[in-house]
């Protein structure tokens, strides 16, 4: 099992190796598509453990951060995602977008956060973005919570041993035109409710831990109902 220092050692070397690190097949990006990044900061976040204790990979004091949209958003909205947007001008690059939105989304301090690196860019066609996840450590947390009522429902640590519980993973199926999507989802239980882990950012997690060698076998047949 892996303590807080073993899960960042594990991280950094995920970040240092990301070359062939993939999602799934996705198309090319289009030229109109814009970038966007997204910040998974795991870490000691505060002084609650996982619900279930400790996993078999990982410690019940490892977290991840994570939010939720707004309803009343136009753009996925009540989704749970990380926090991240697109790049704006004045930023450089991916990890100075990711950081910027993170402390404007959840007031982070971004001087506290170890930034490991980047994963690929994701190109994701429905919501016309290419999205560079990155990895990053909380060396020293700084208190978090919504900033913005219009942009965010929630902000939350998720205990990583409660996103790997077997009983708390399923699939959600998106049907649409004759089409079926199946995709990872995890629940997550907070002081403000449960929520929903499902989309880009569960697909970003599971391939994390699944990179990482910390999943445990699940049921992958076990549907969601998608939030209405």
């Amino acid at each position: 099992m892996s303590g807080a220092g073993g899960a960042r050692a594990e991280l950094a070397e995920l970040a240092r190796n990301a070359e062939d690190f993939r999602l799934v097949e996705l198309p090319a990006p289009a030229p109109t598509d814009r970038a966007a990044a997204v910040l998974m900061l795991f870490g000691v976040l505060d002084a609650l453990p996982a619900t279930r204790g400790a996993a078999d990979v990982v410690s019940a004091d490892l977290d991840v951060l994570l939010l939720s949209r707004a309803a009343t958003l136009r753009a996925h909205p009540g989704q749970v995602a990380f926090p991240g947007g697109r790049l704006e001008a004045g930023d450089d690059g991916p990890v100075a977008a990711a950081l910027r939105e993170a402390r404007e989304e959840t007031g982070l301090d971004p001087a506290g956060v170890e930034v490991l690196g980047v994963l690929p860019a994701v190109p994701l066609a429905f919501s016309q973005h290419v999205v560079t996840p990155v990895l990053a450590w909380w060396q020293r947390p700084s208190a978090v919570g919504v900033v913005d009522v219009a942009e965010s429902a929630a902000v939350f640590r998720a205990p990583v041993a409660d996103l790997l519980d077997p009983s708390r993973r399923g699939v959600t199926v998106v049907r649409r035109d004759g089409r079926e999507w199946r995709g990872p989802a995890f629940l997550v239980d907070d002081v403000s409710g449960e929520f929903l882990v499902w989309g880009f950012t569960a697909l970003l997690l599971d391939a994390v831990f699944d990179r990482l060698g910390w999943t445990e076998p699940w049921d992958r047949t076990r549907e969601f109902a998608l939030p209405v």
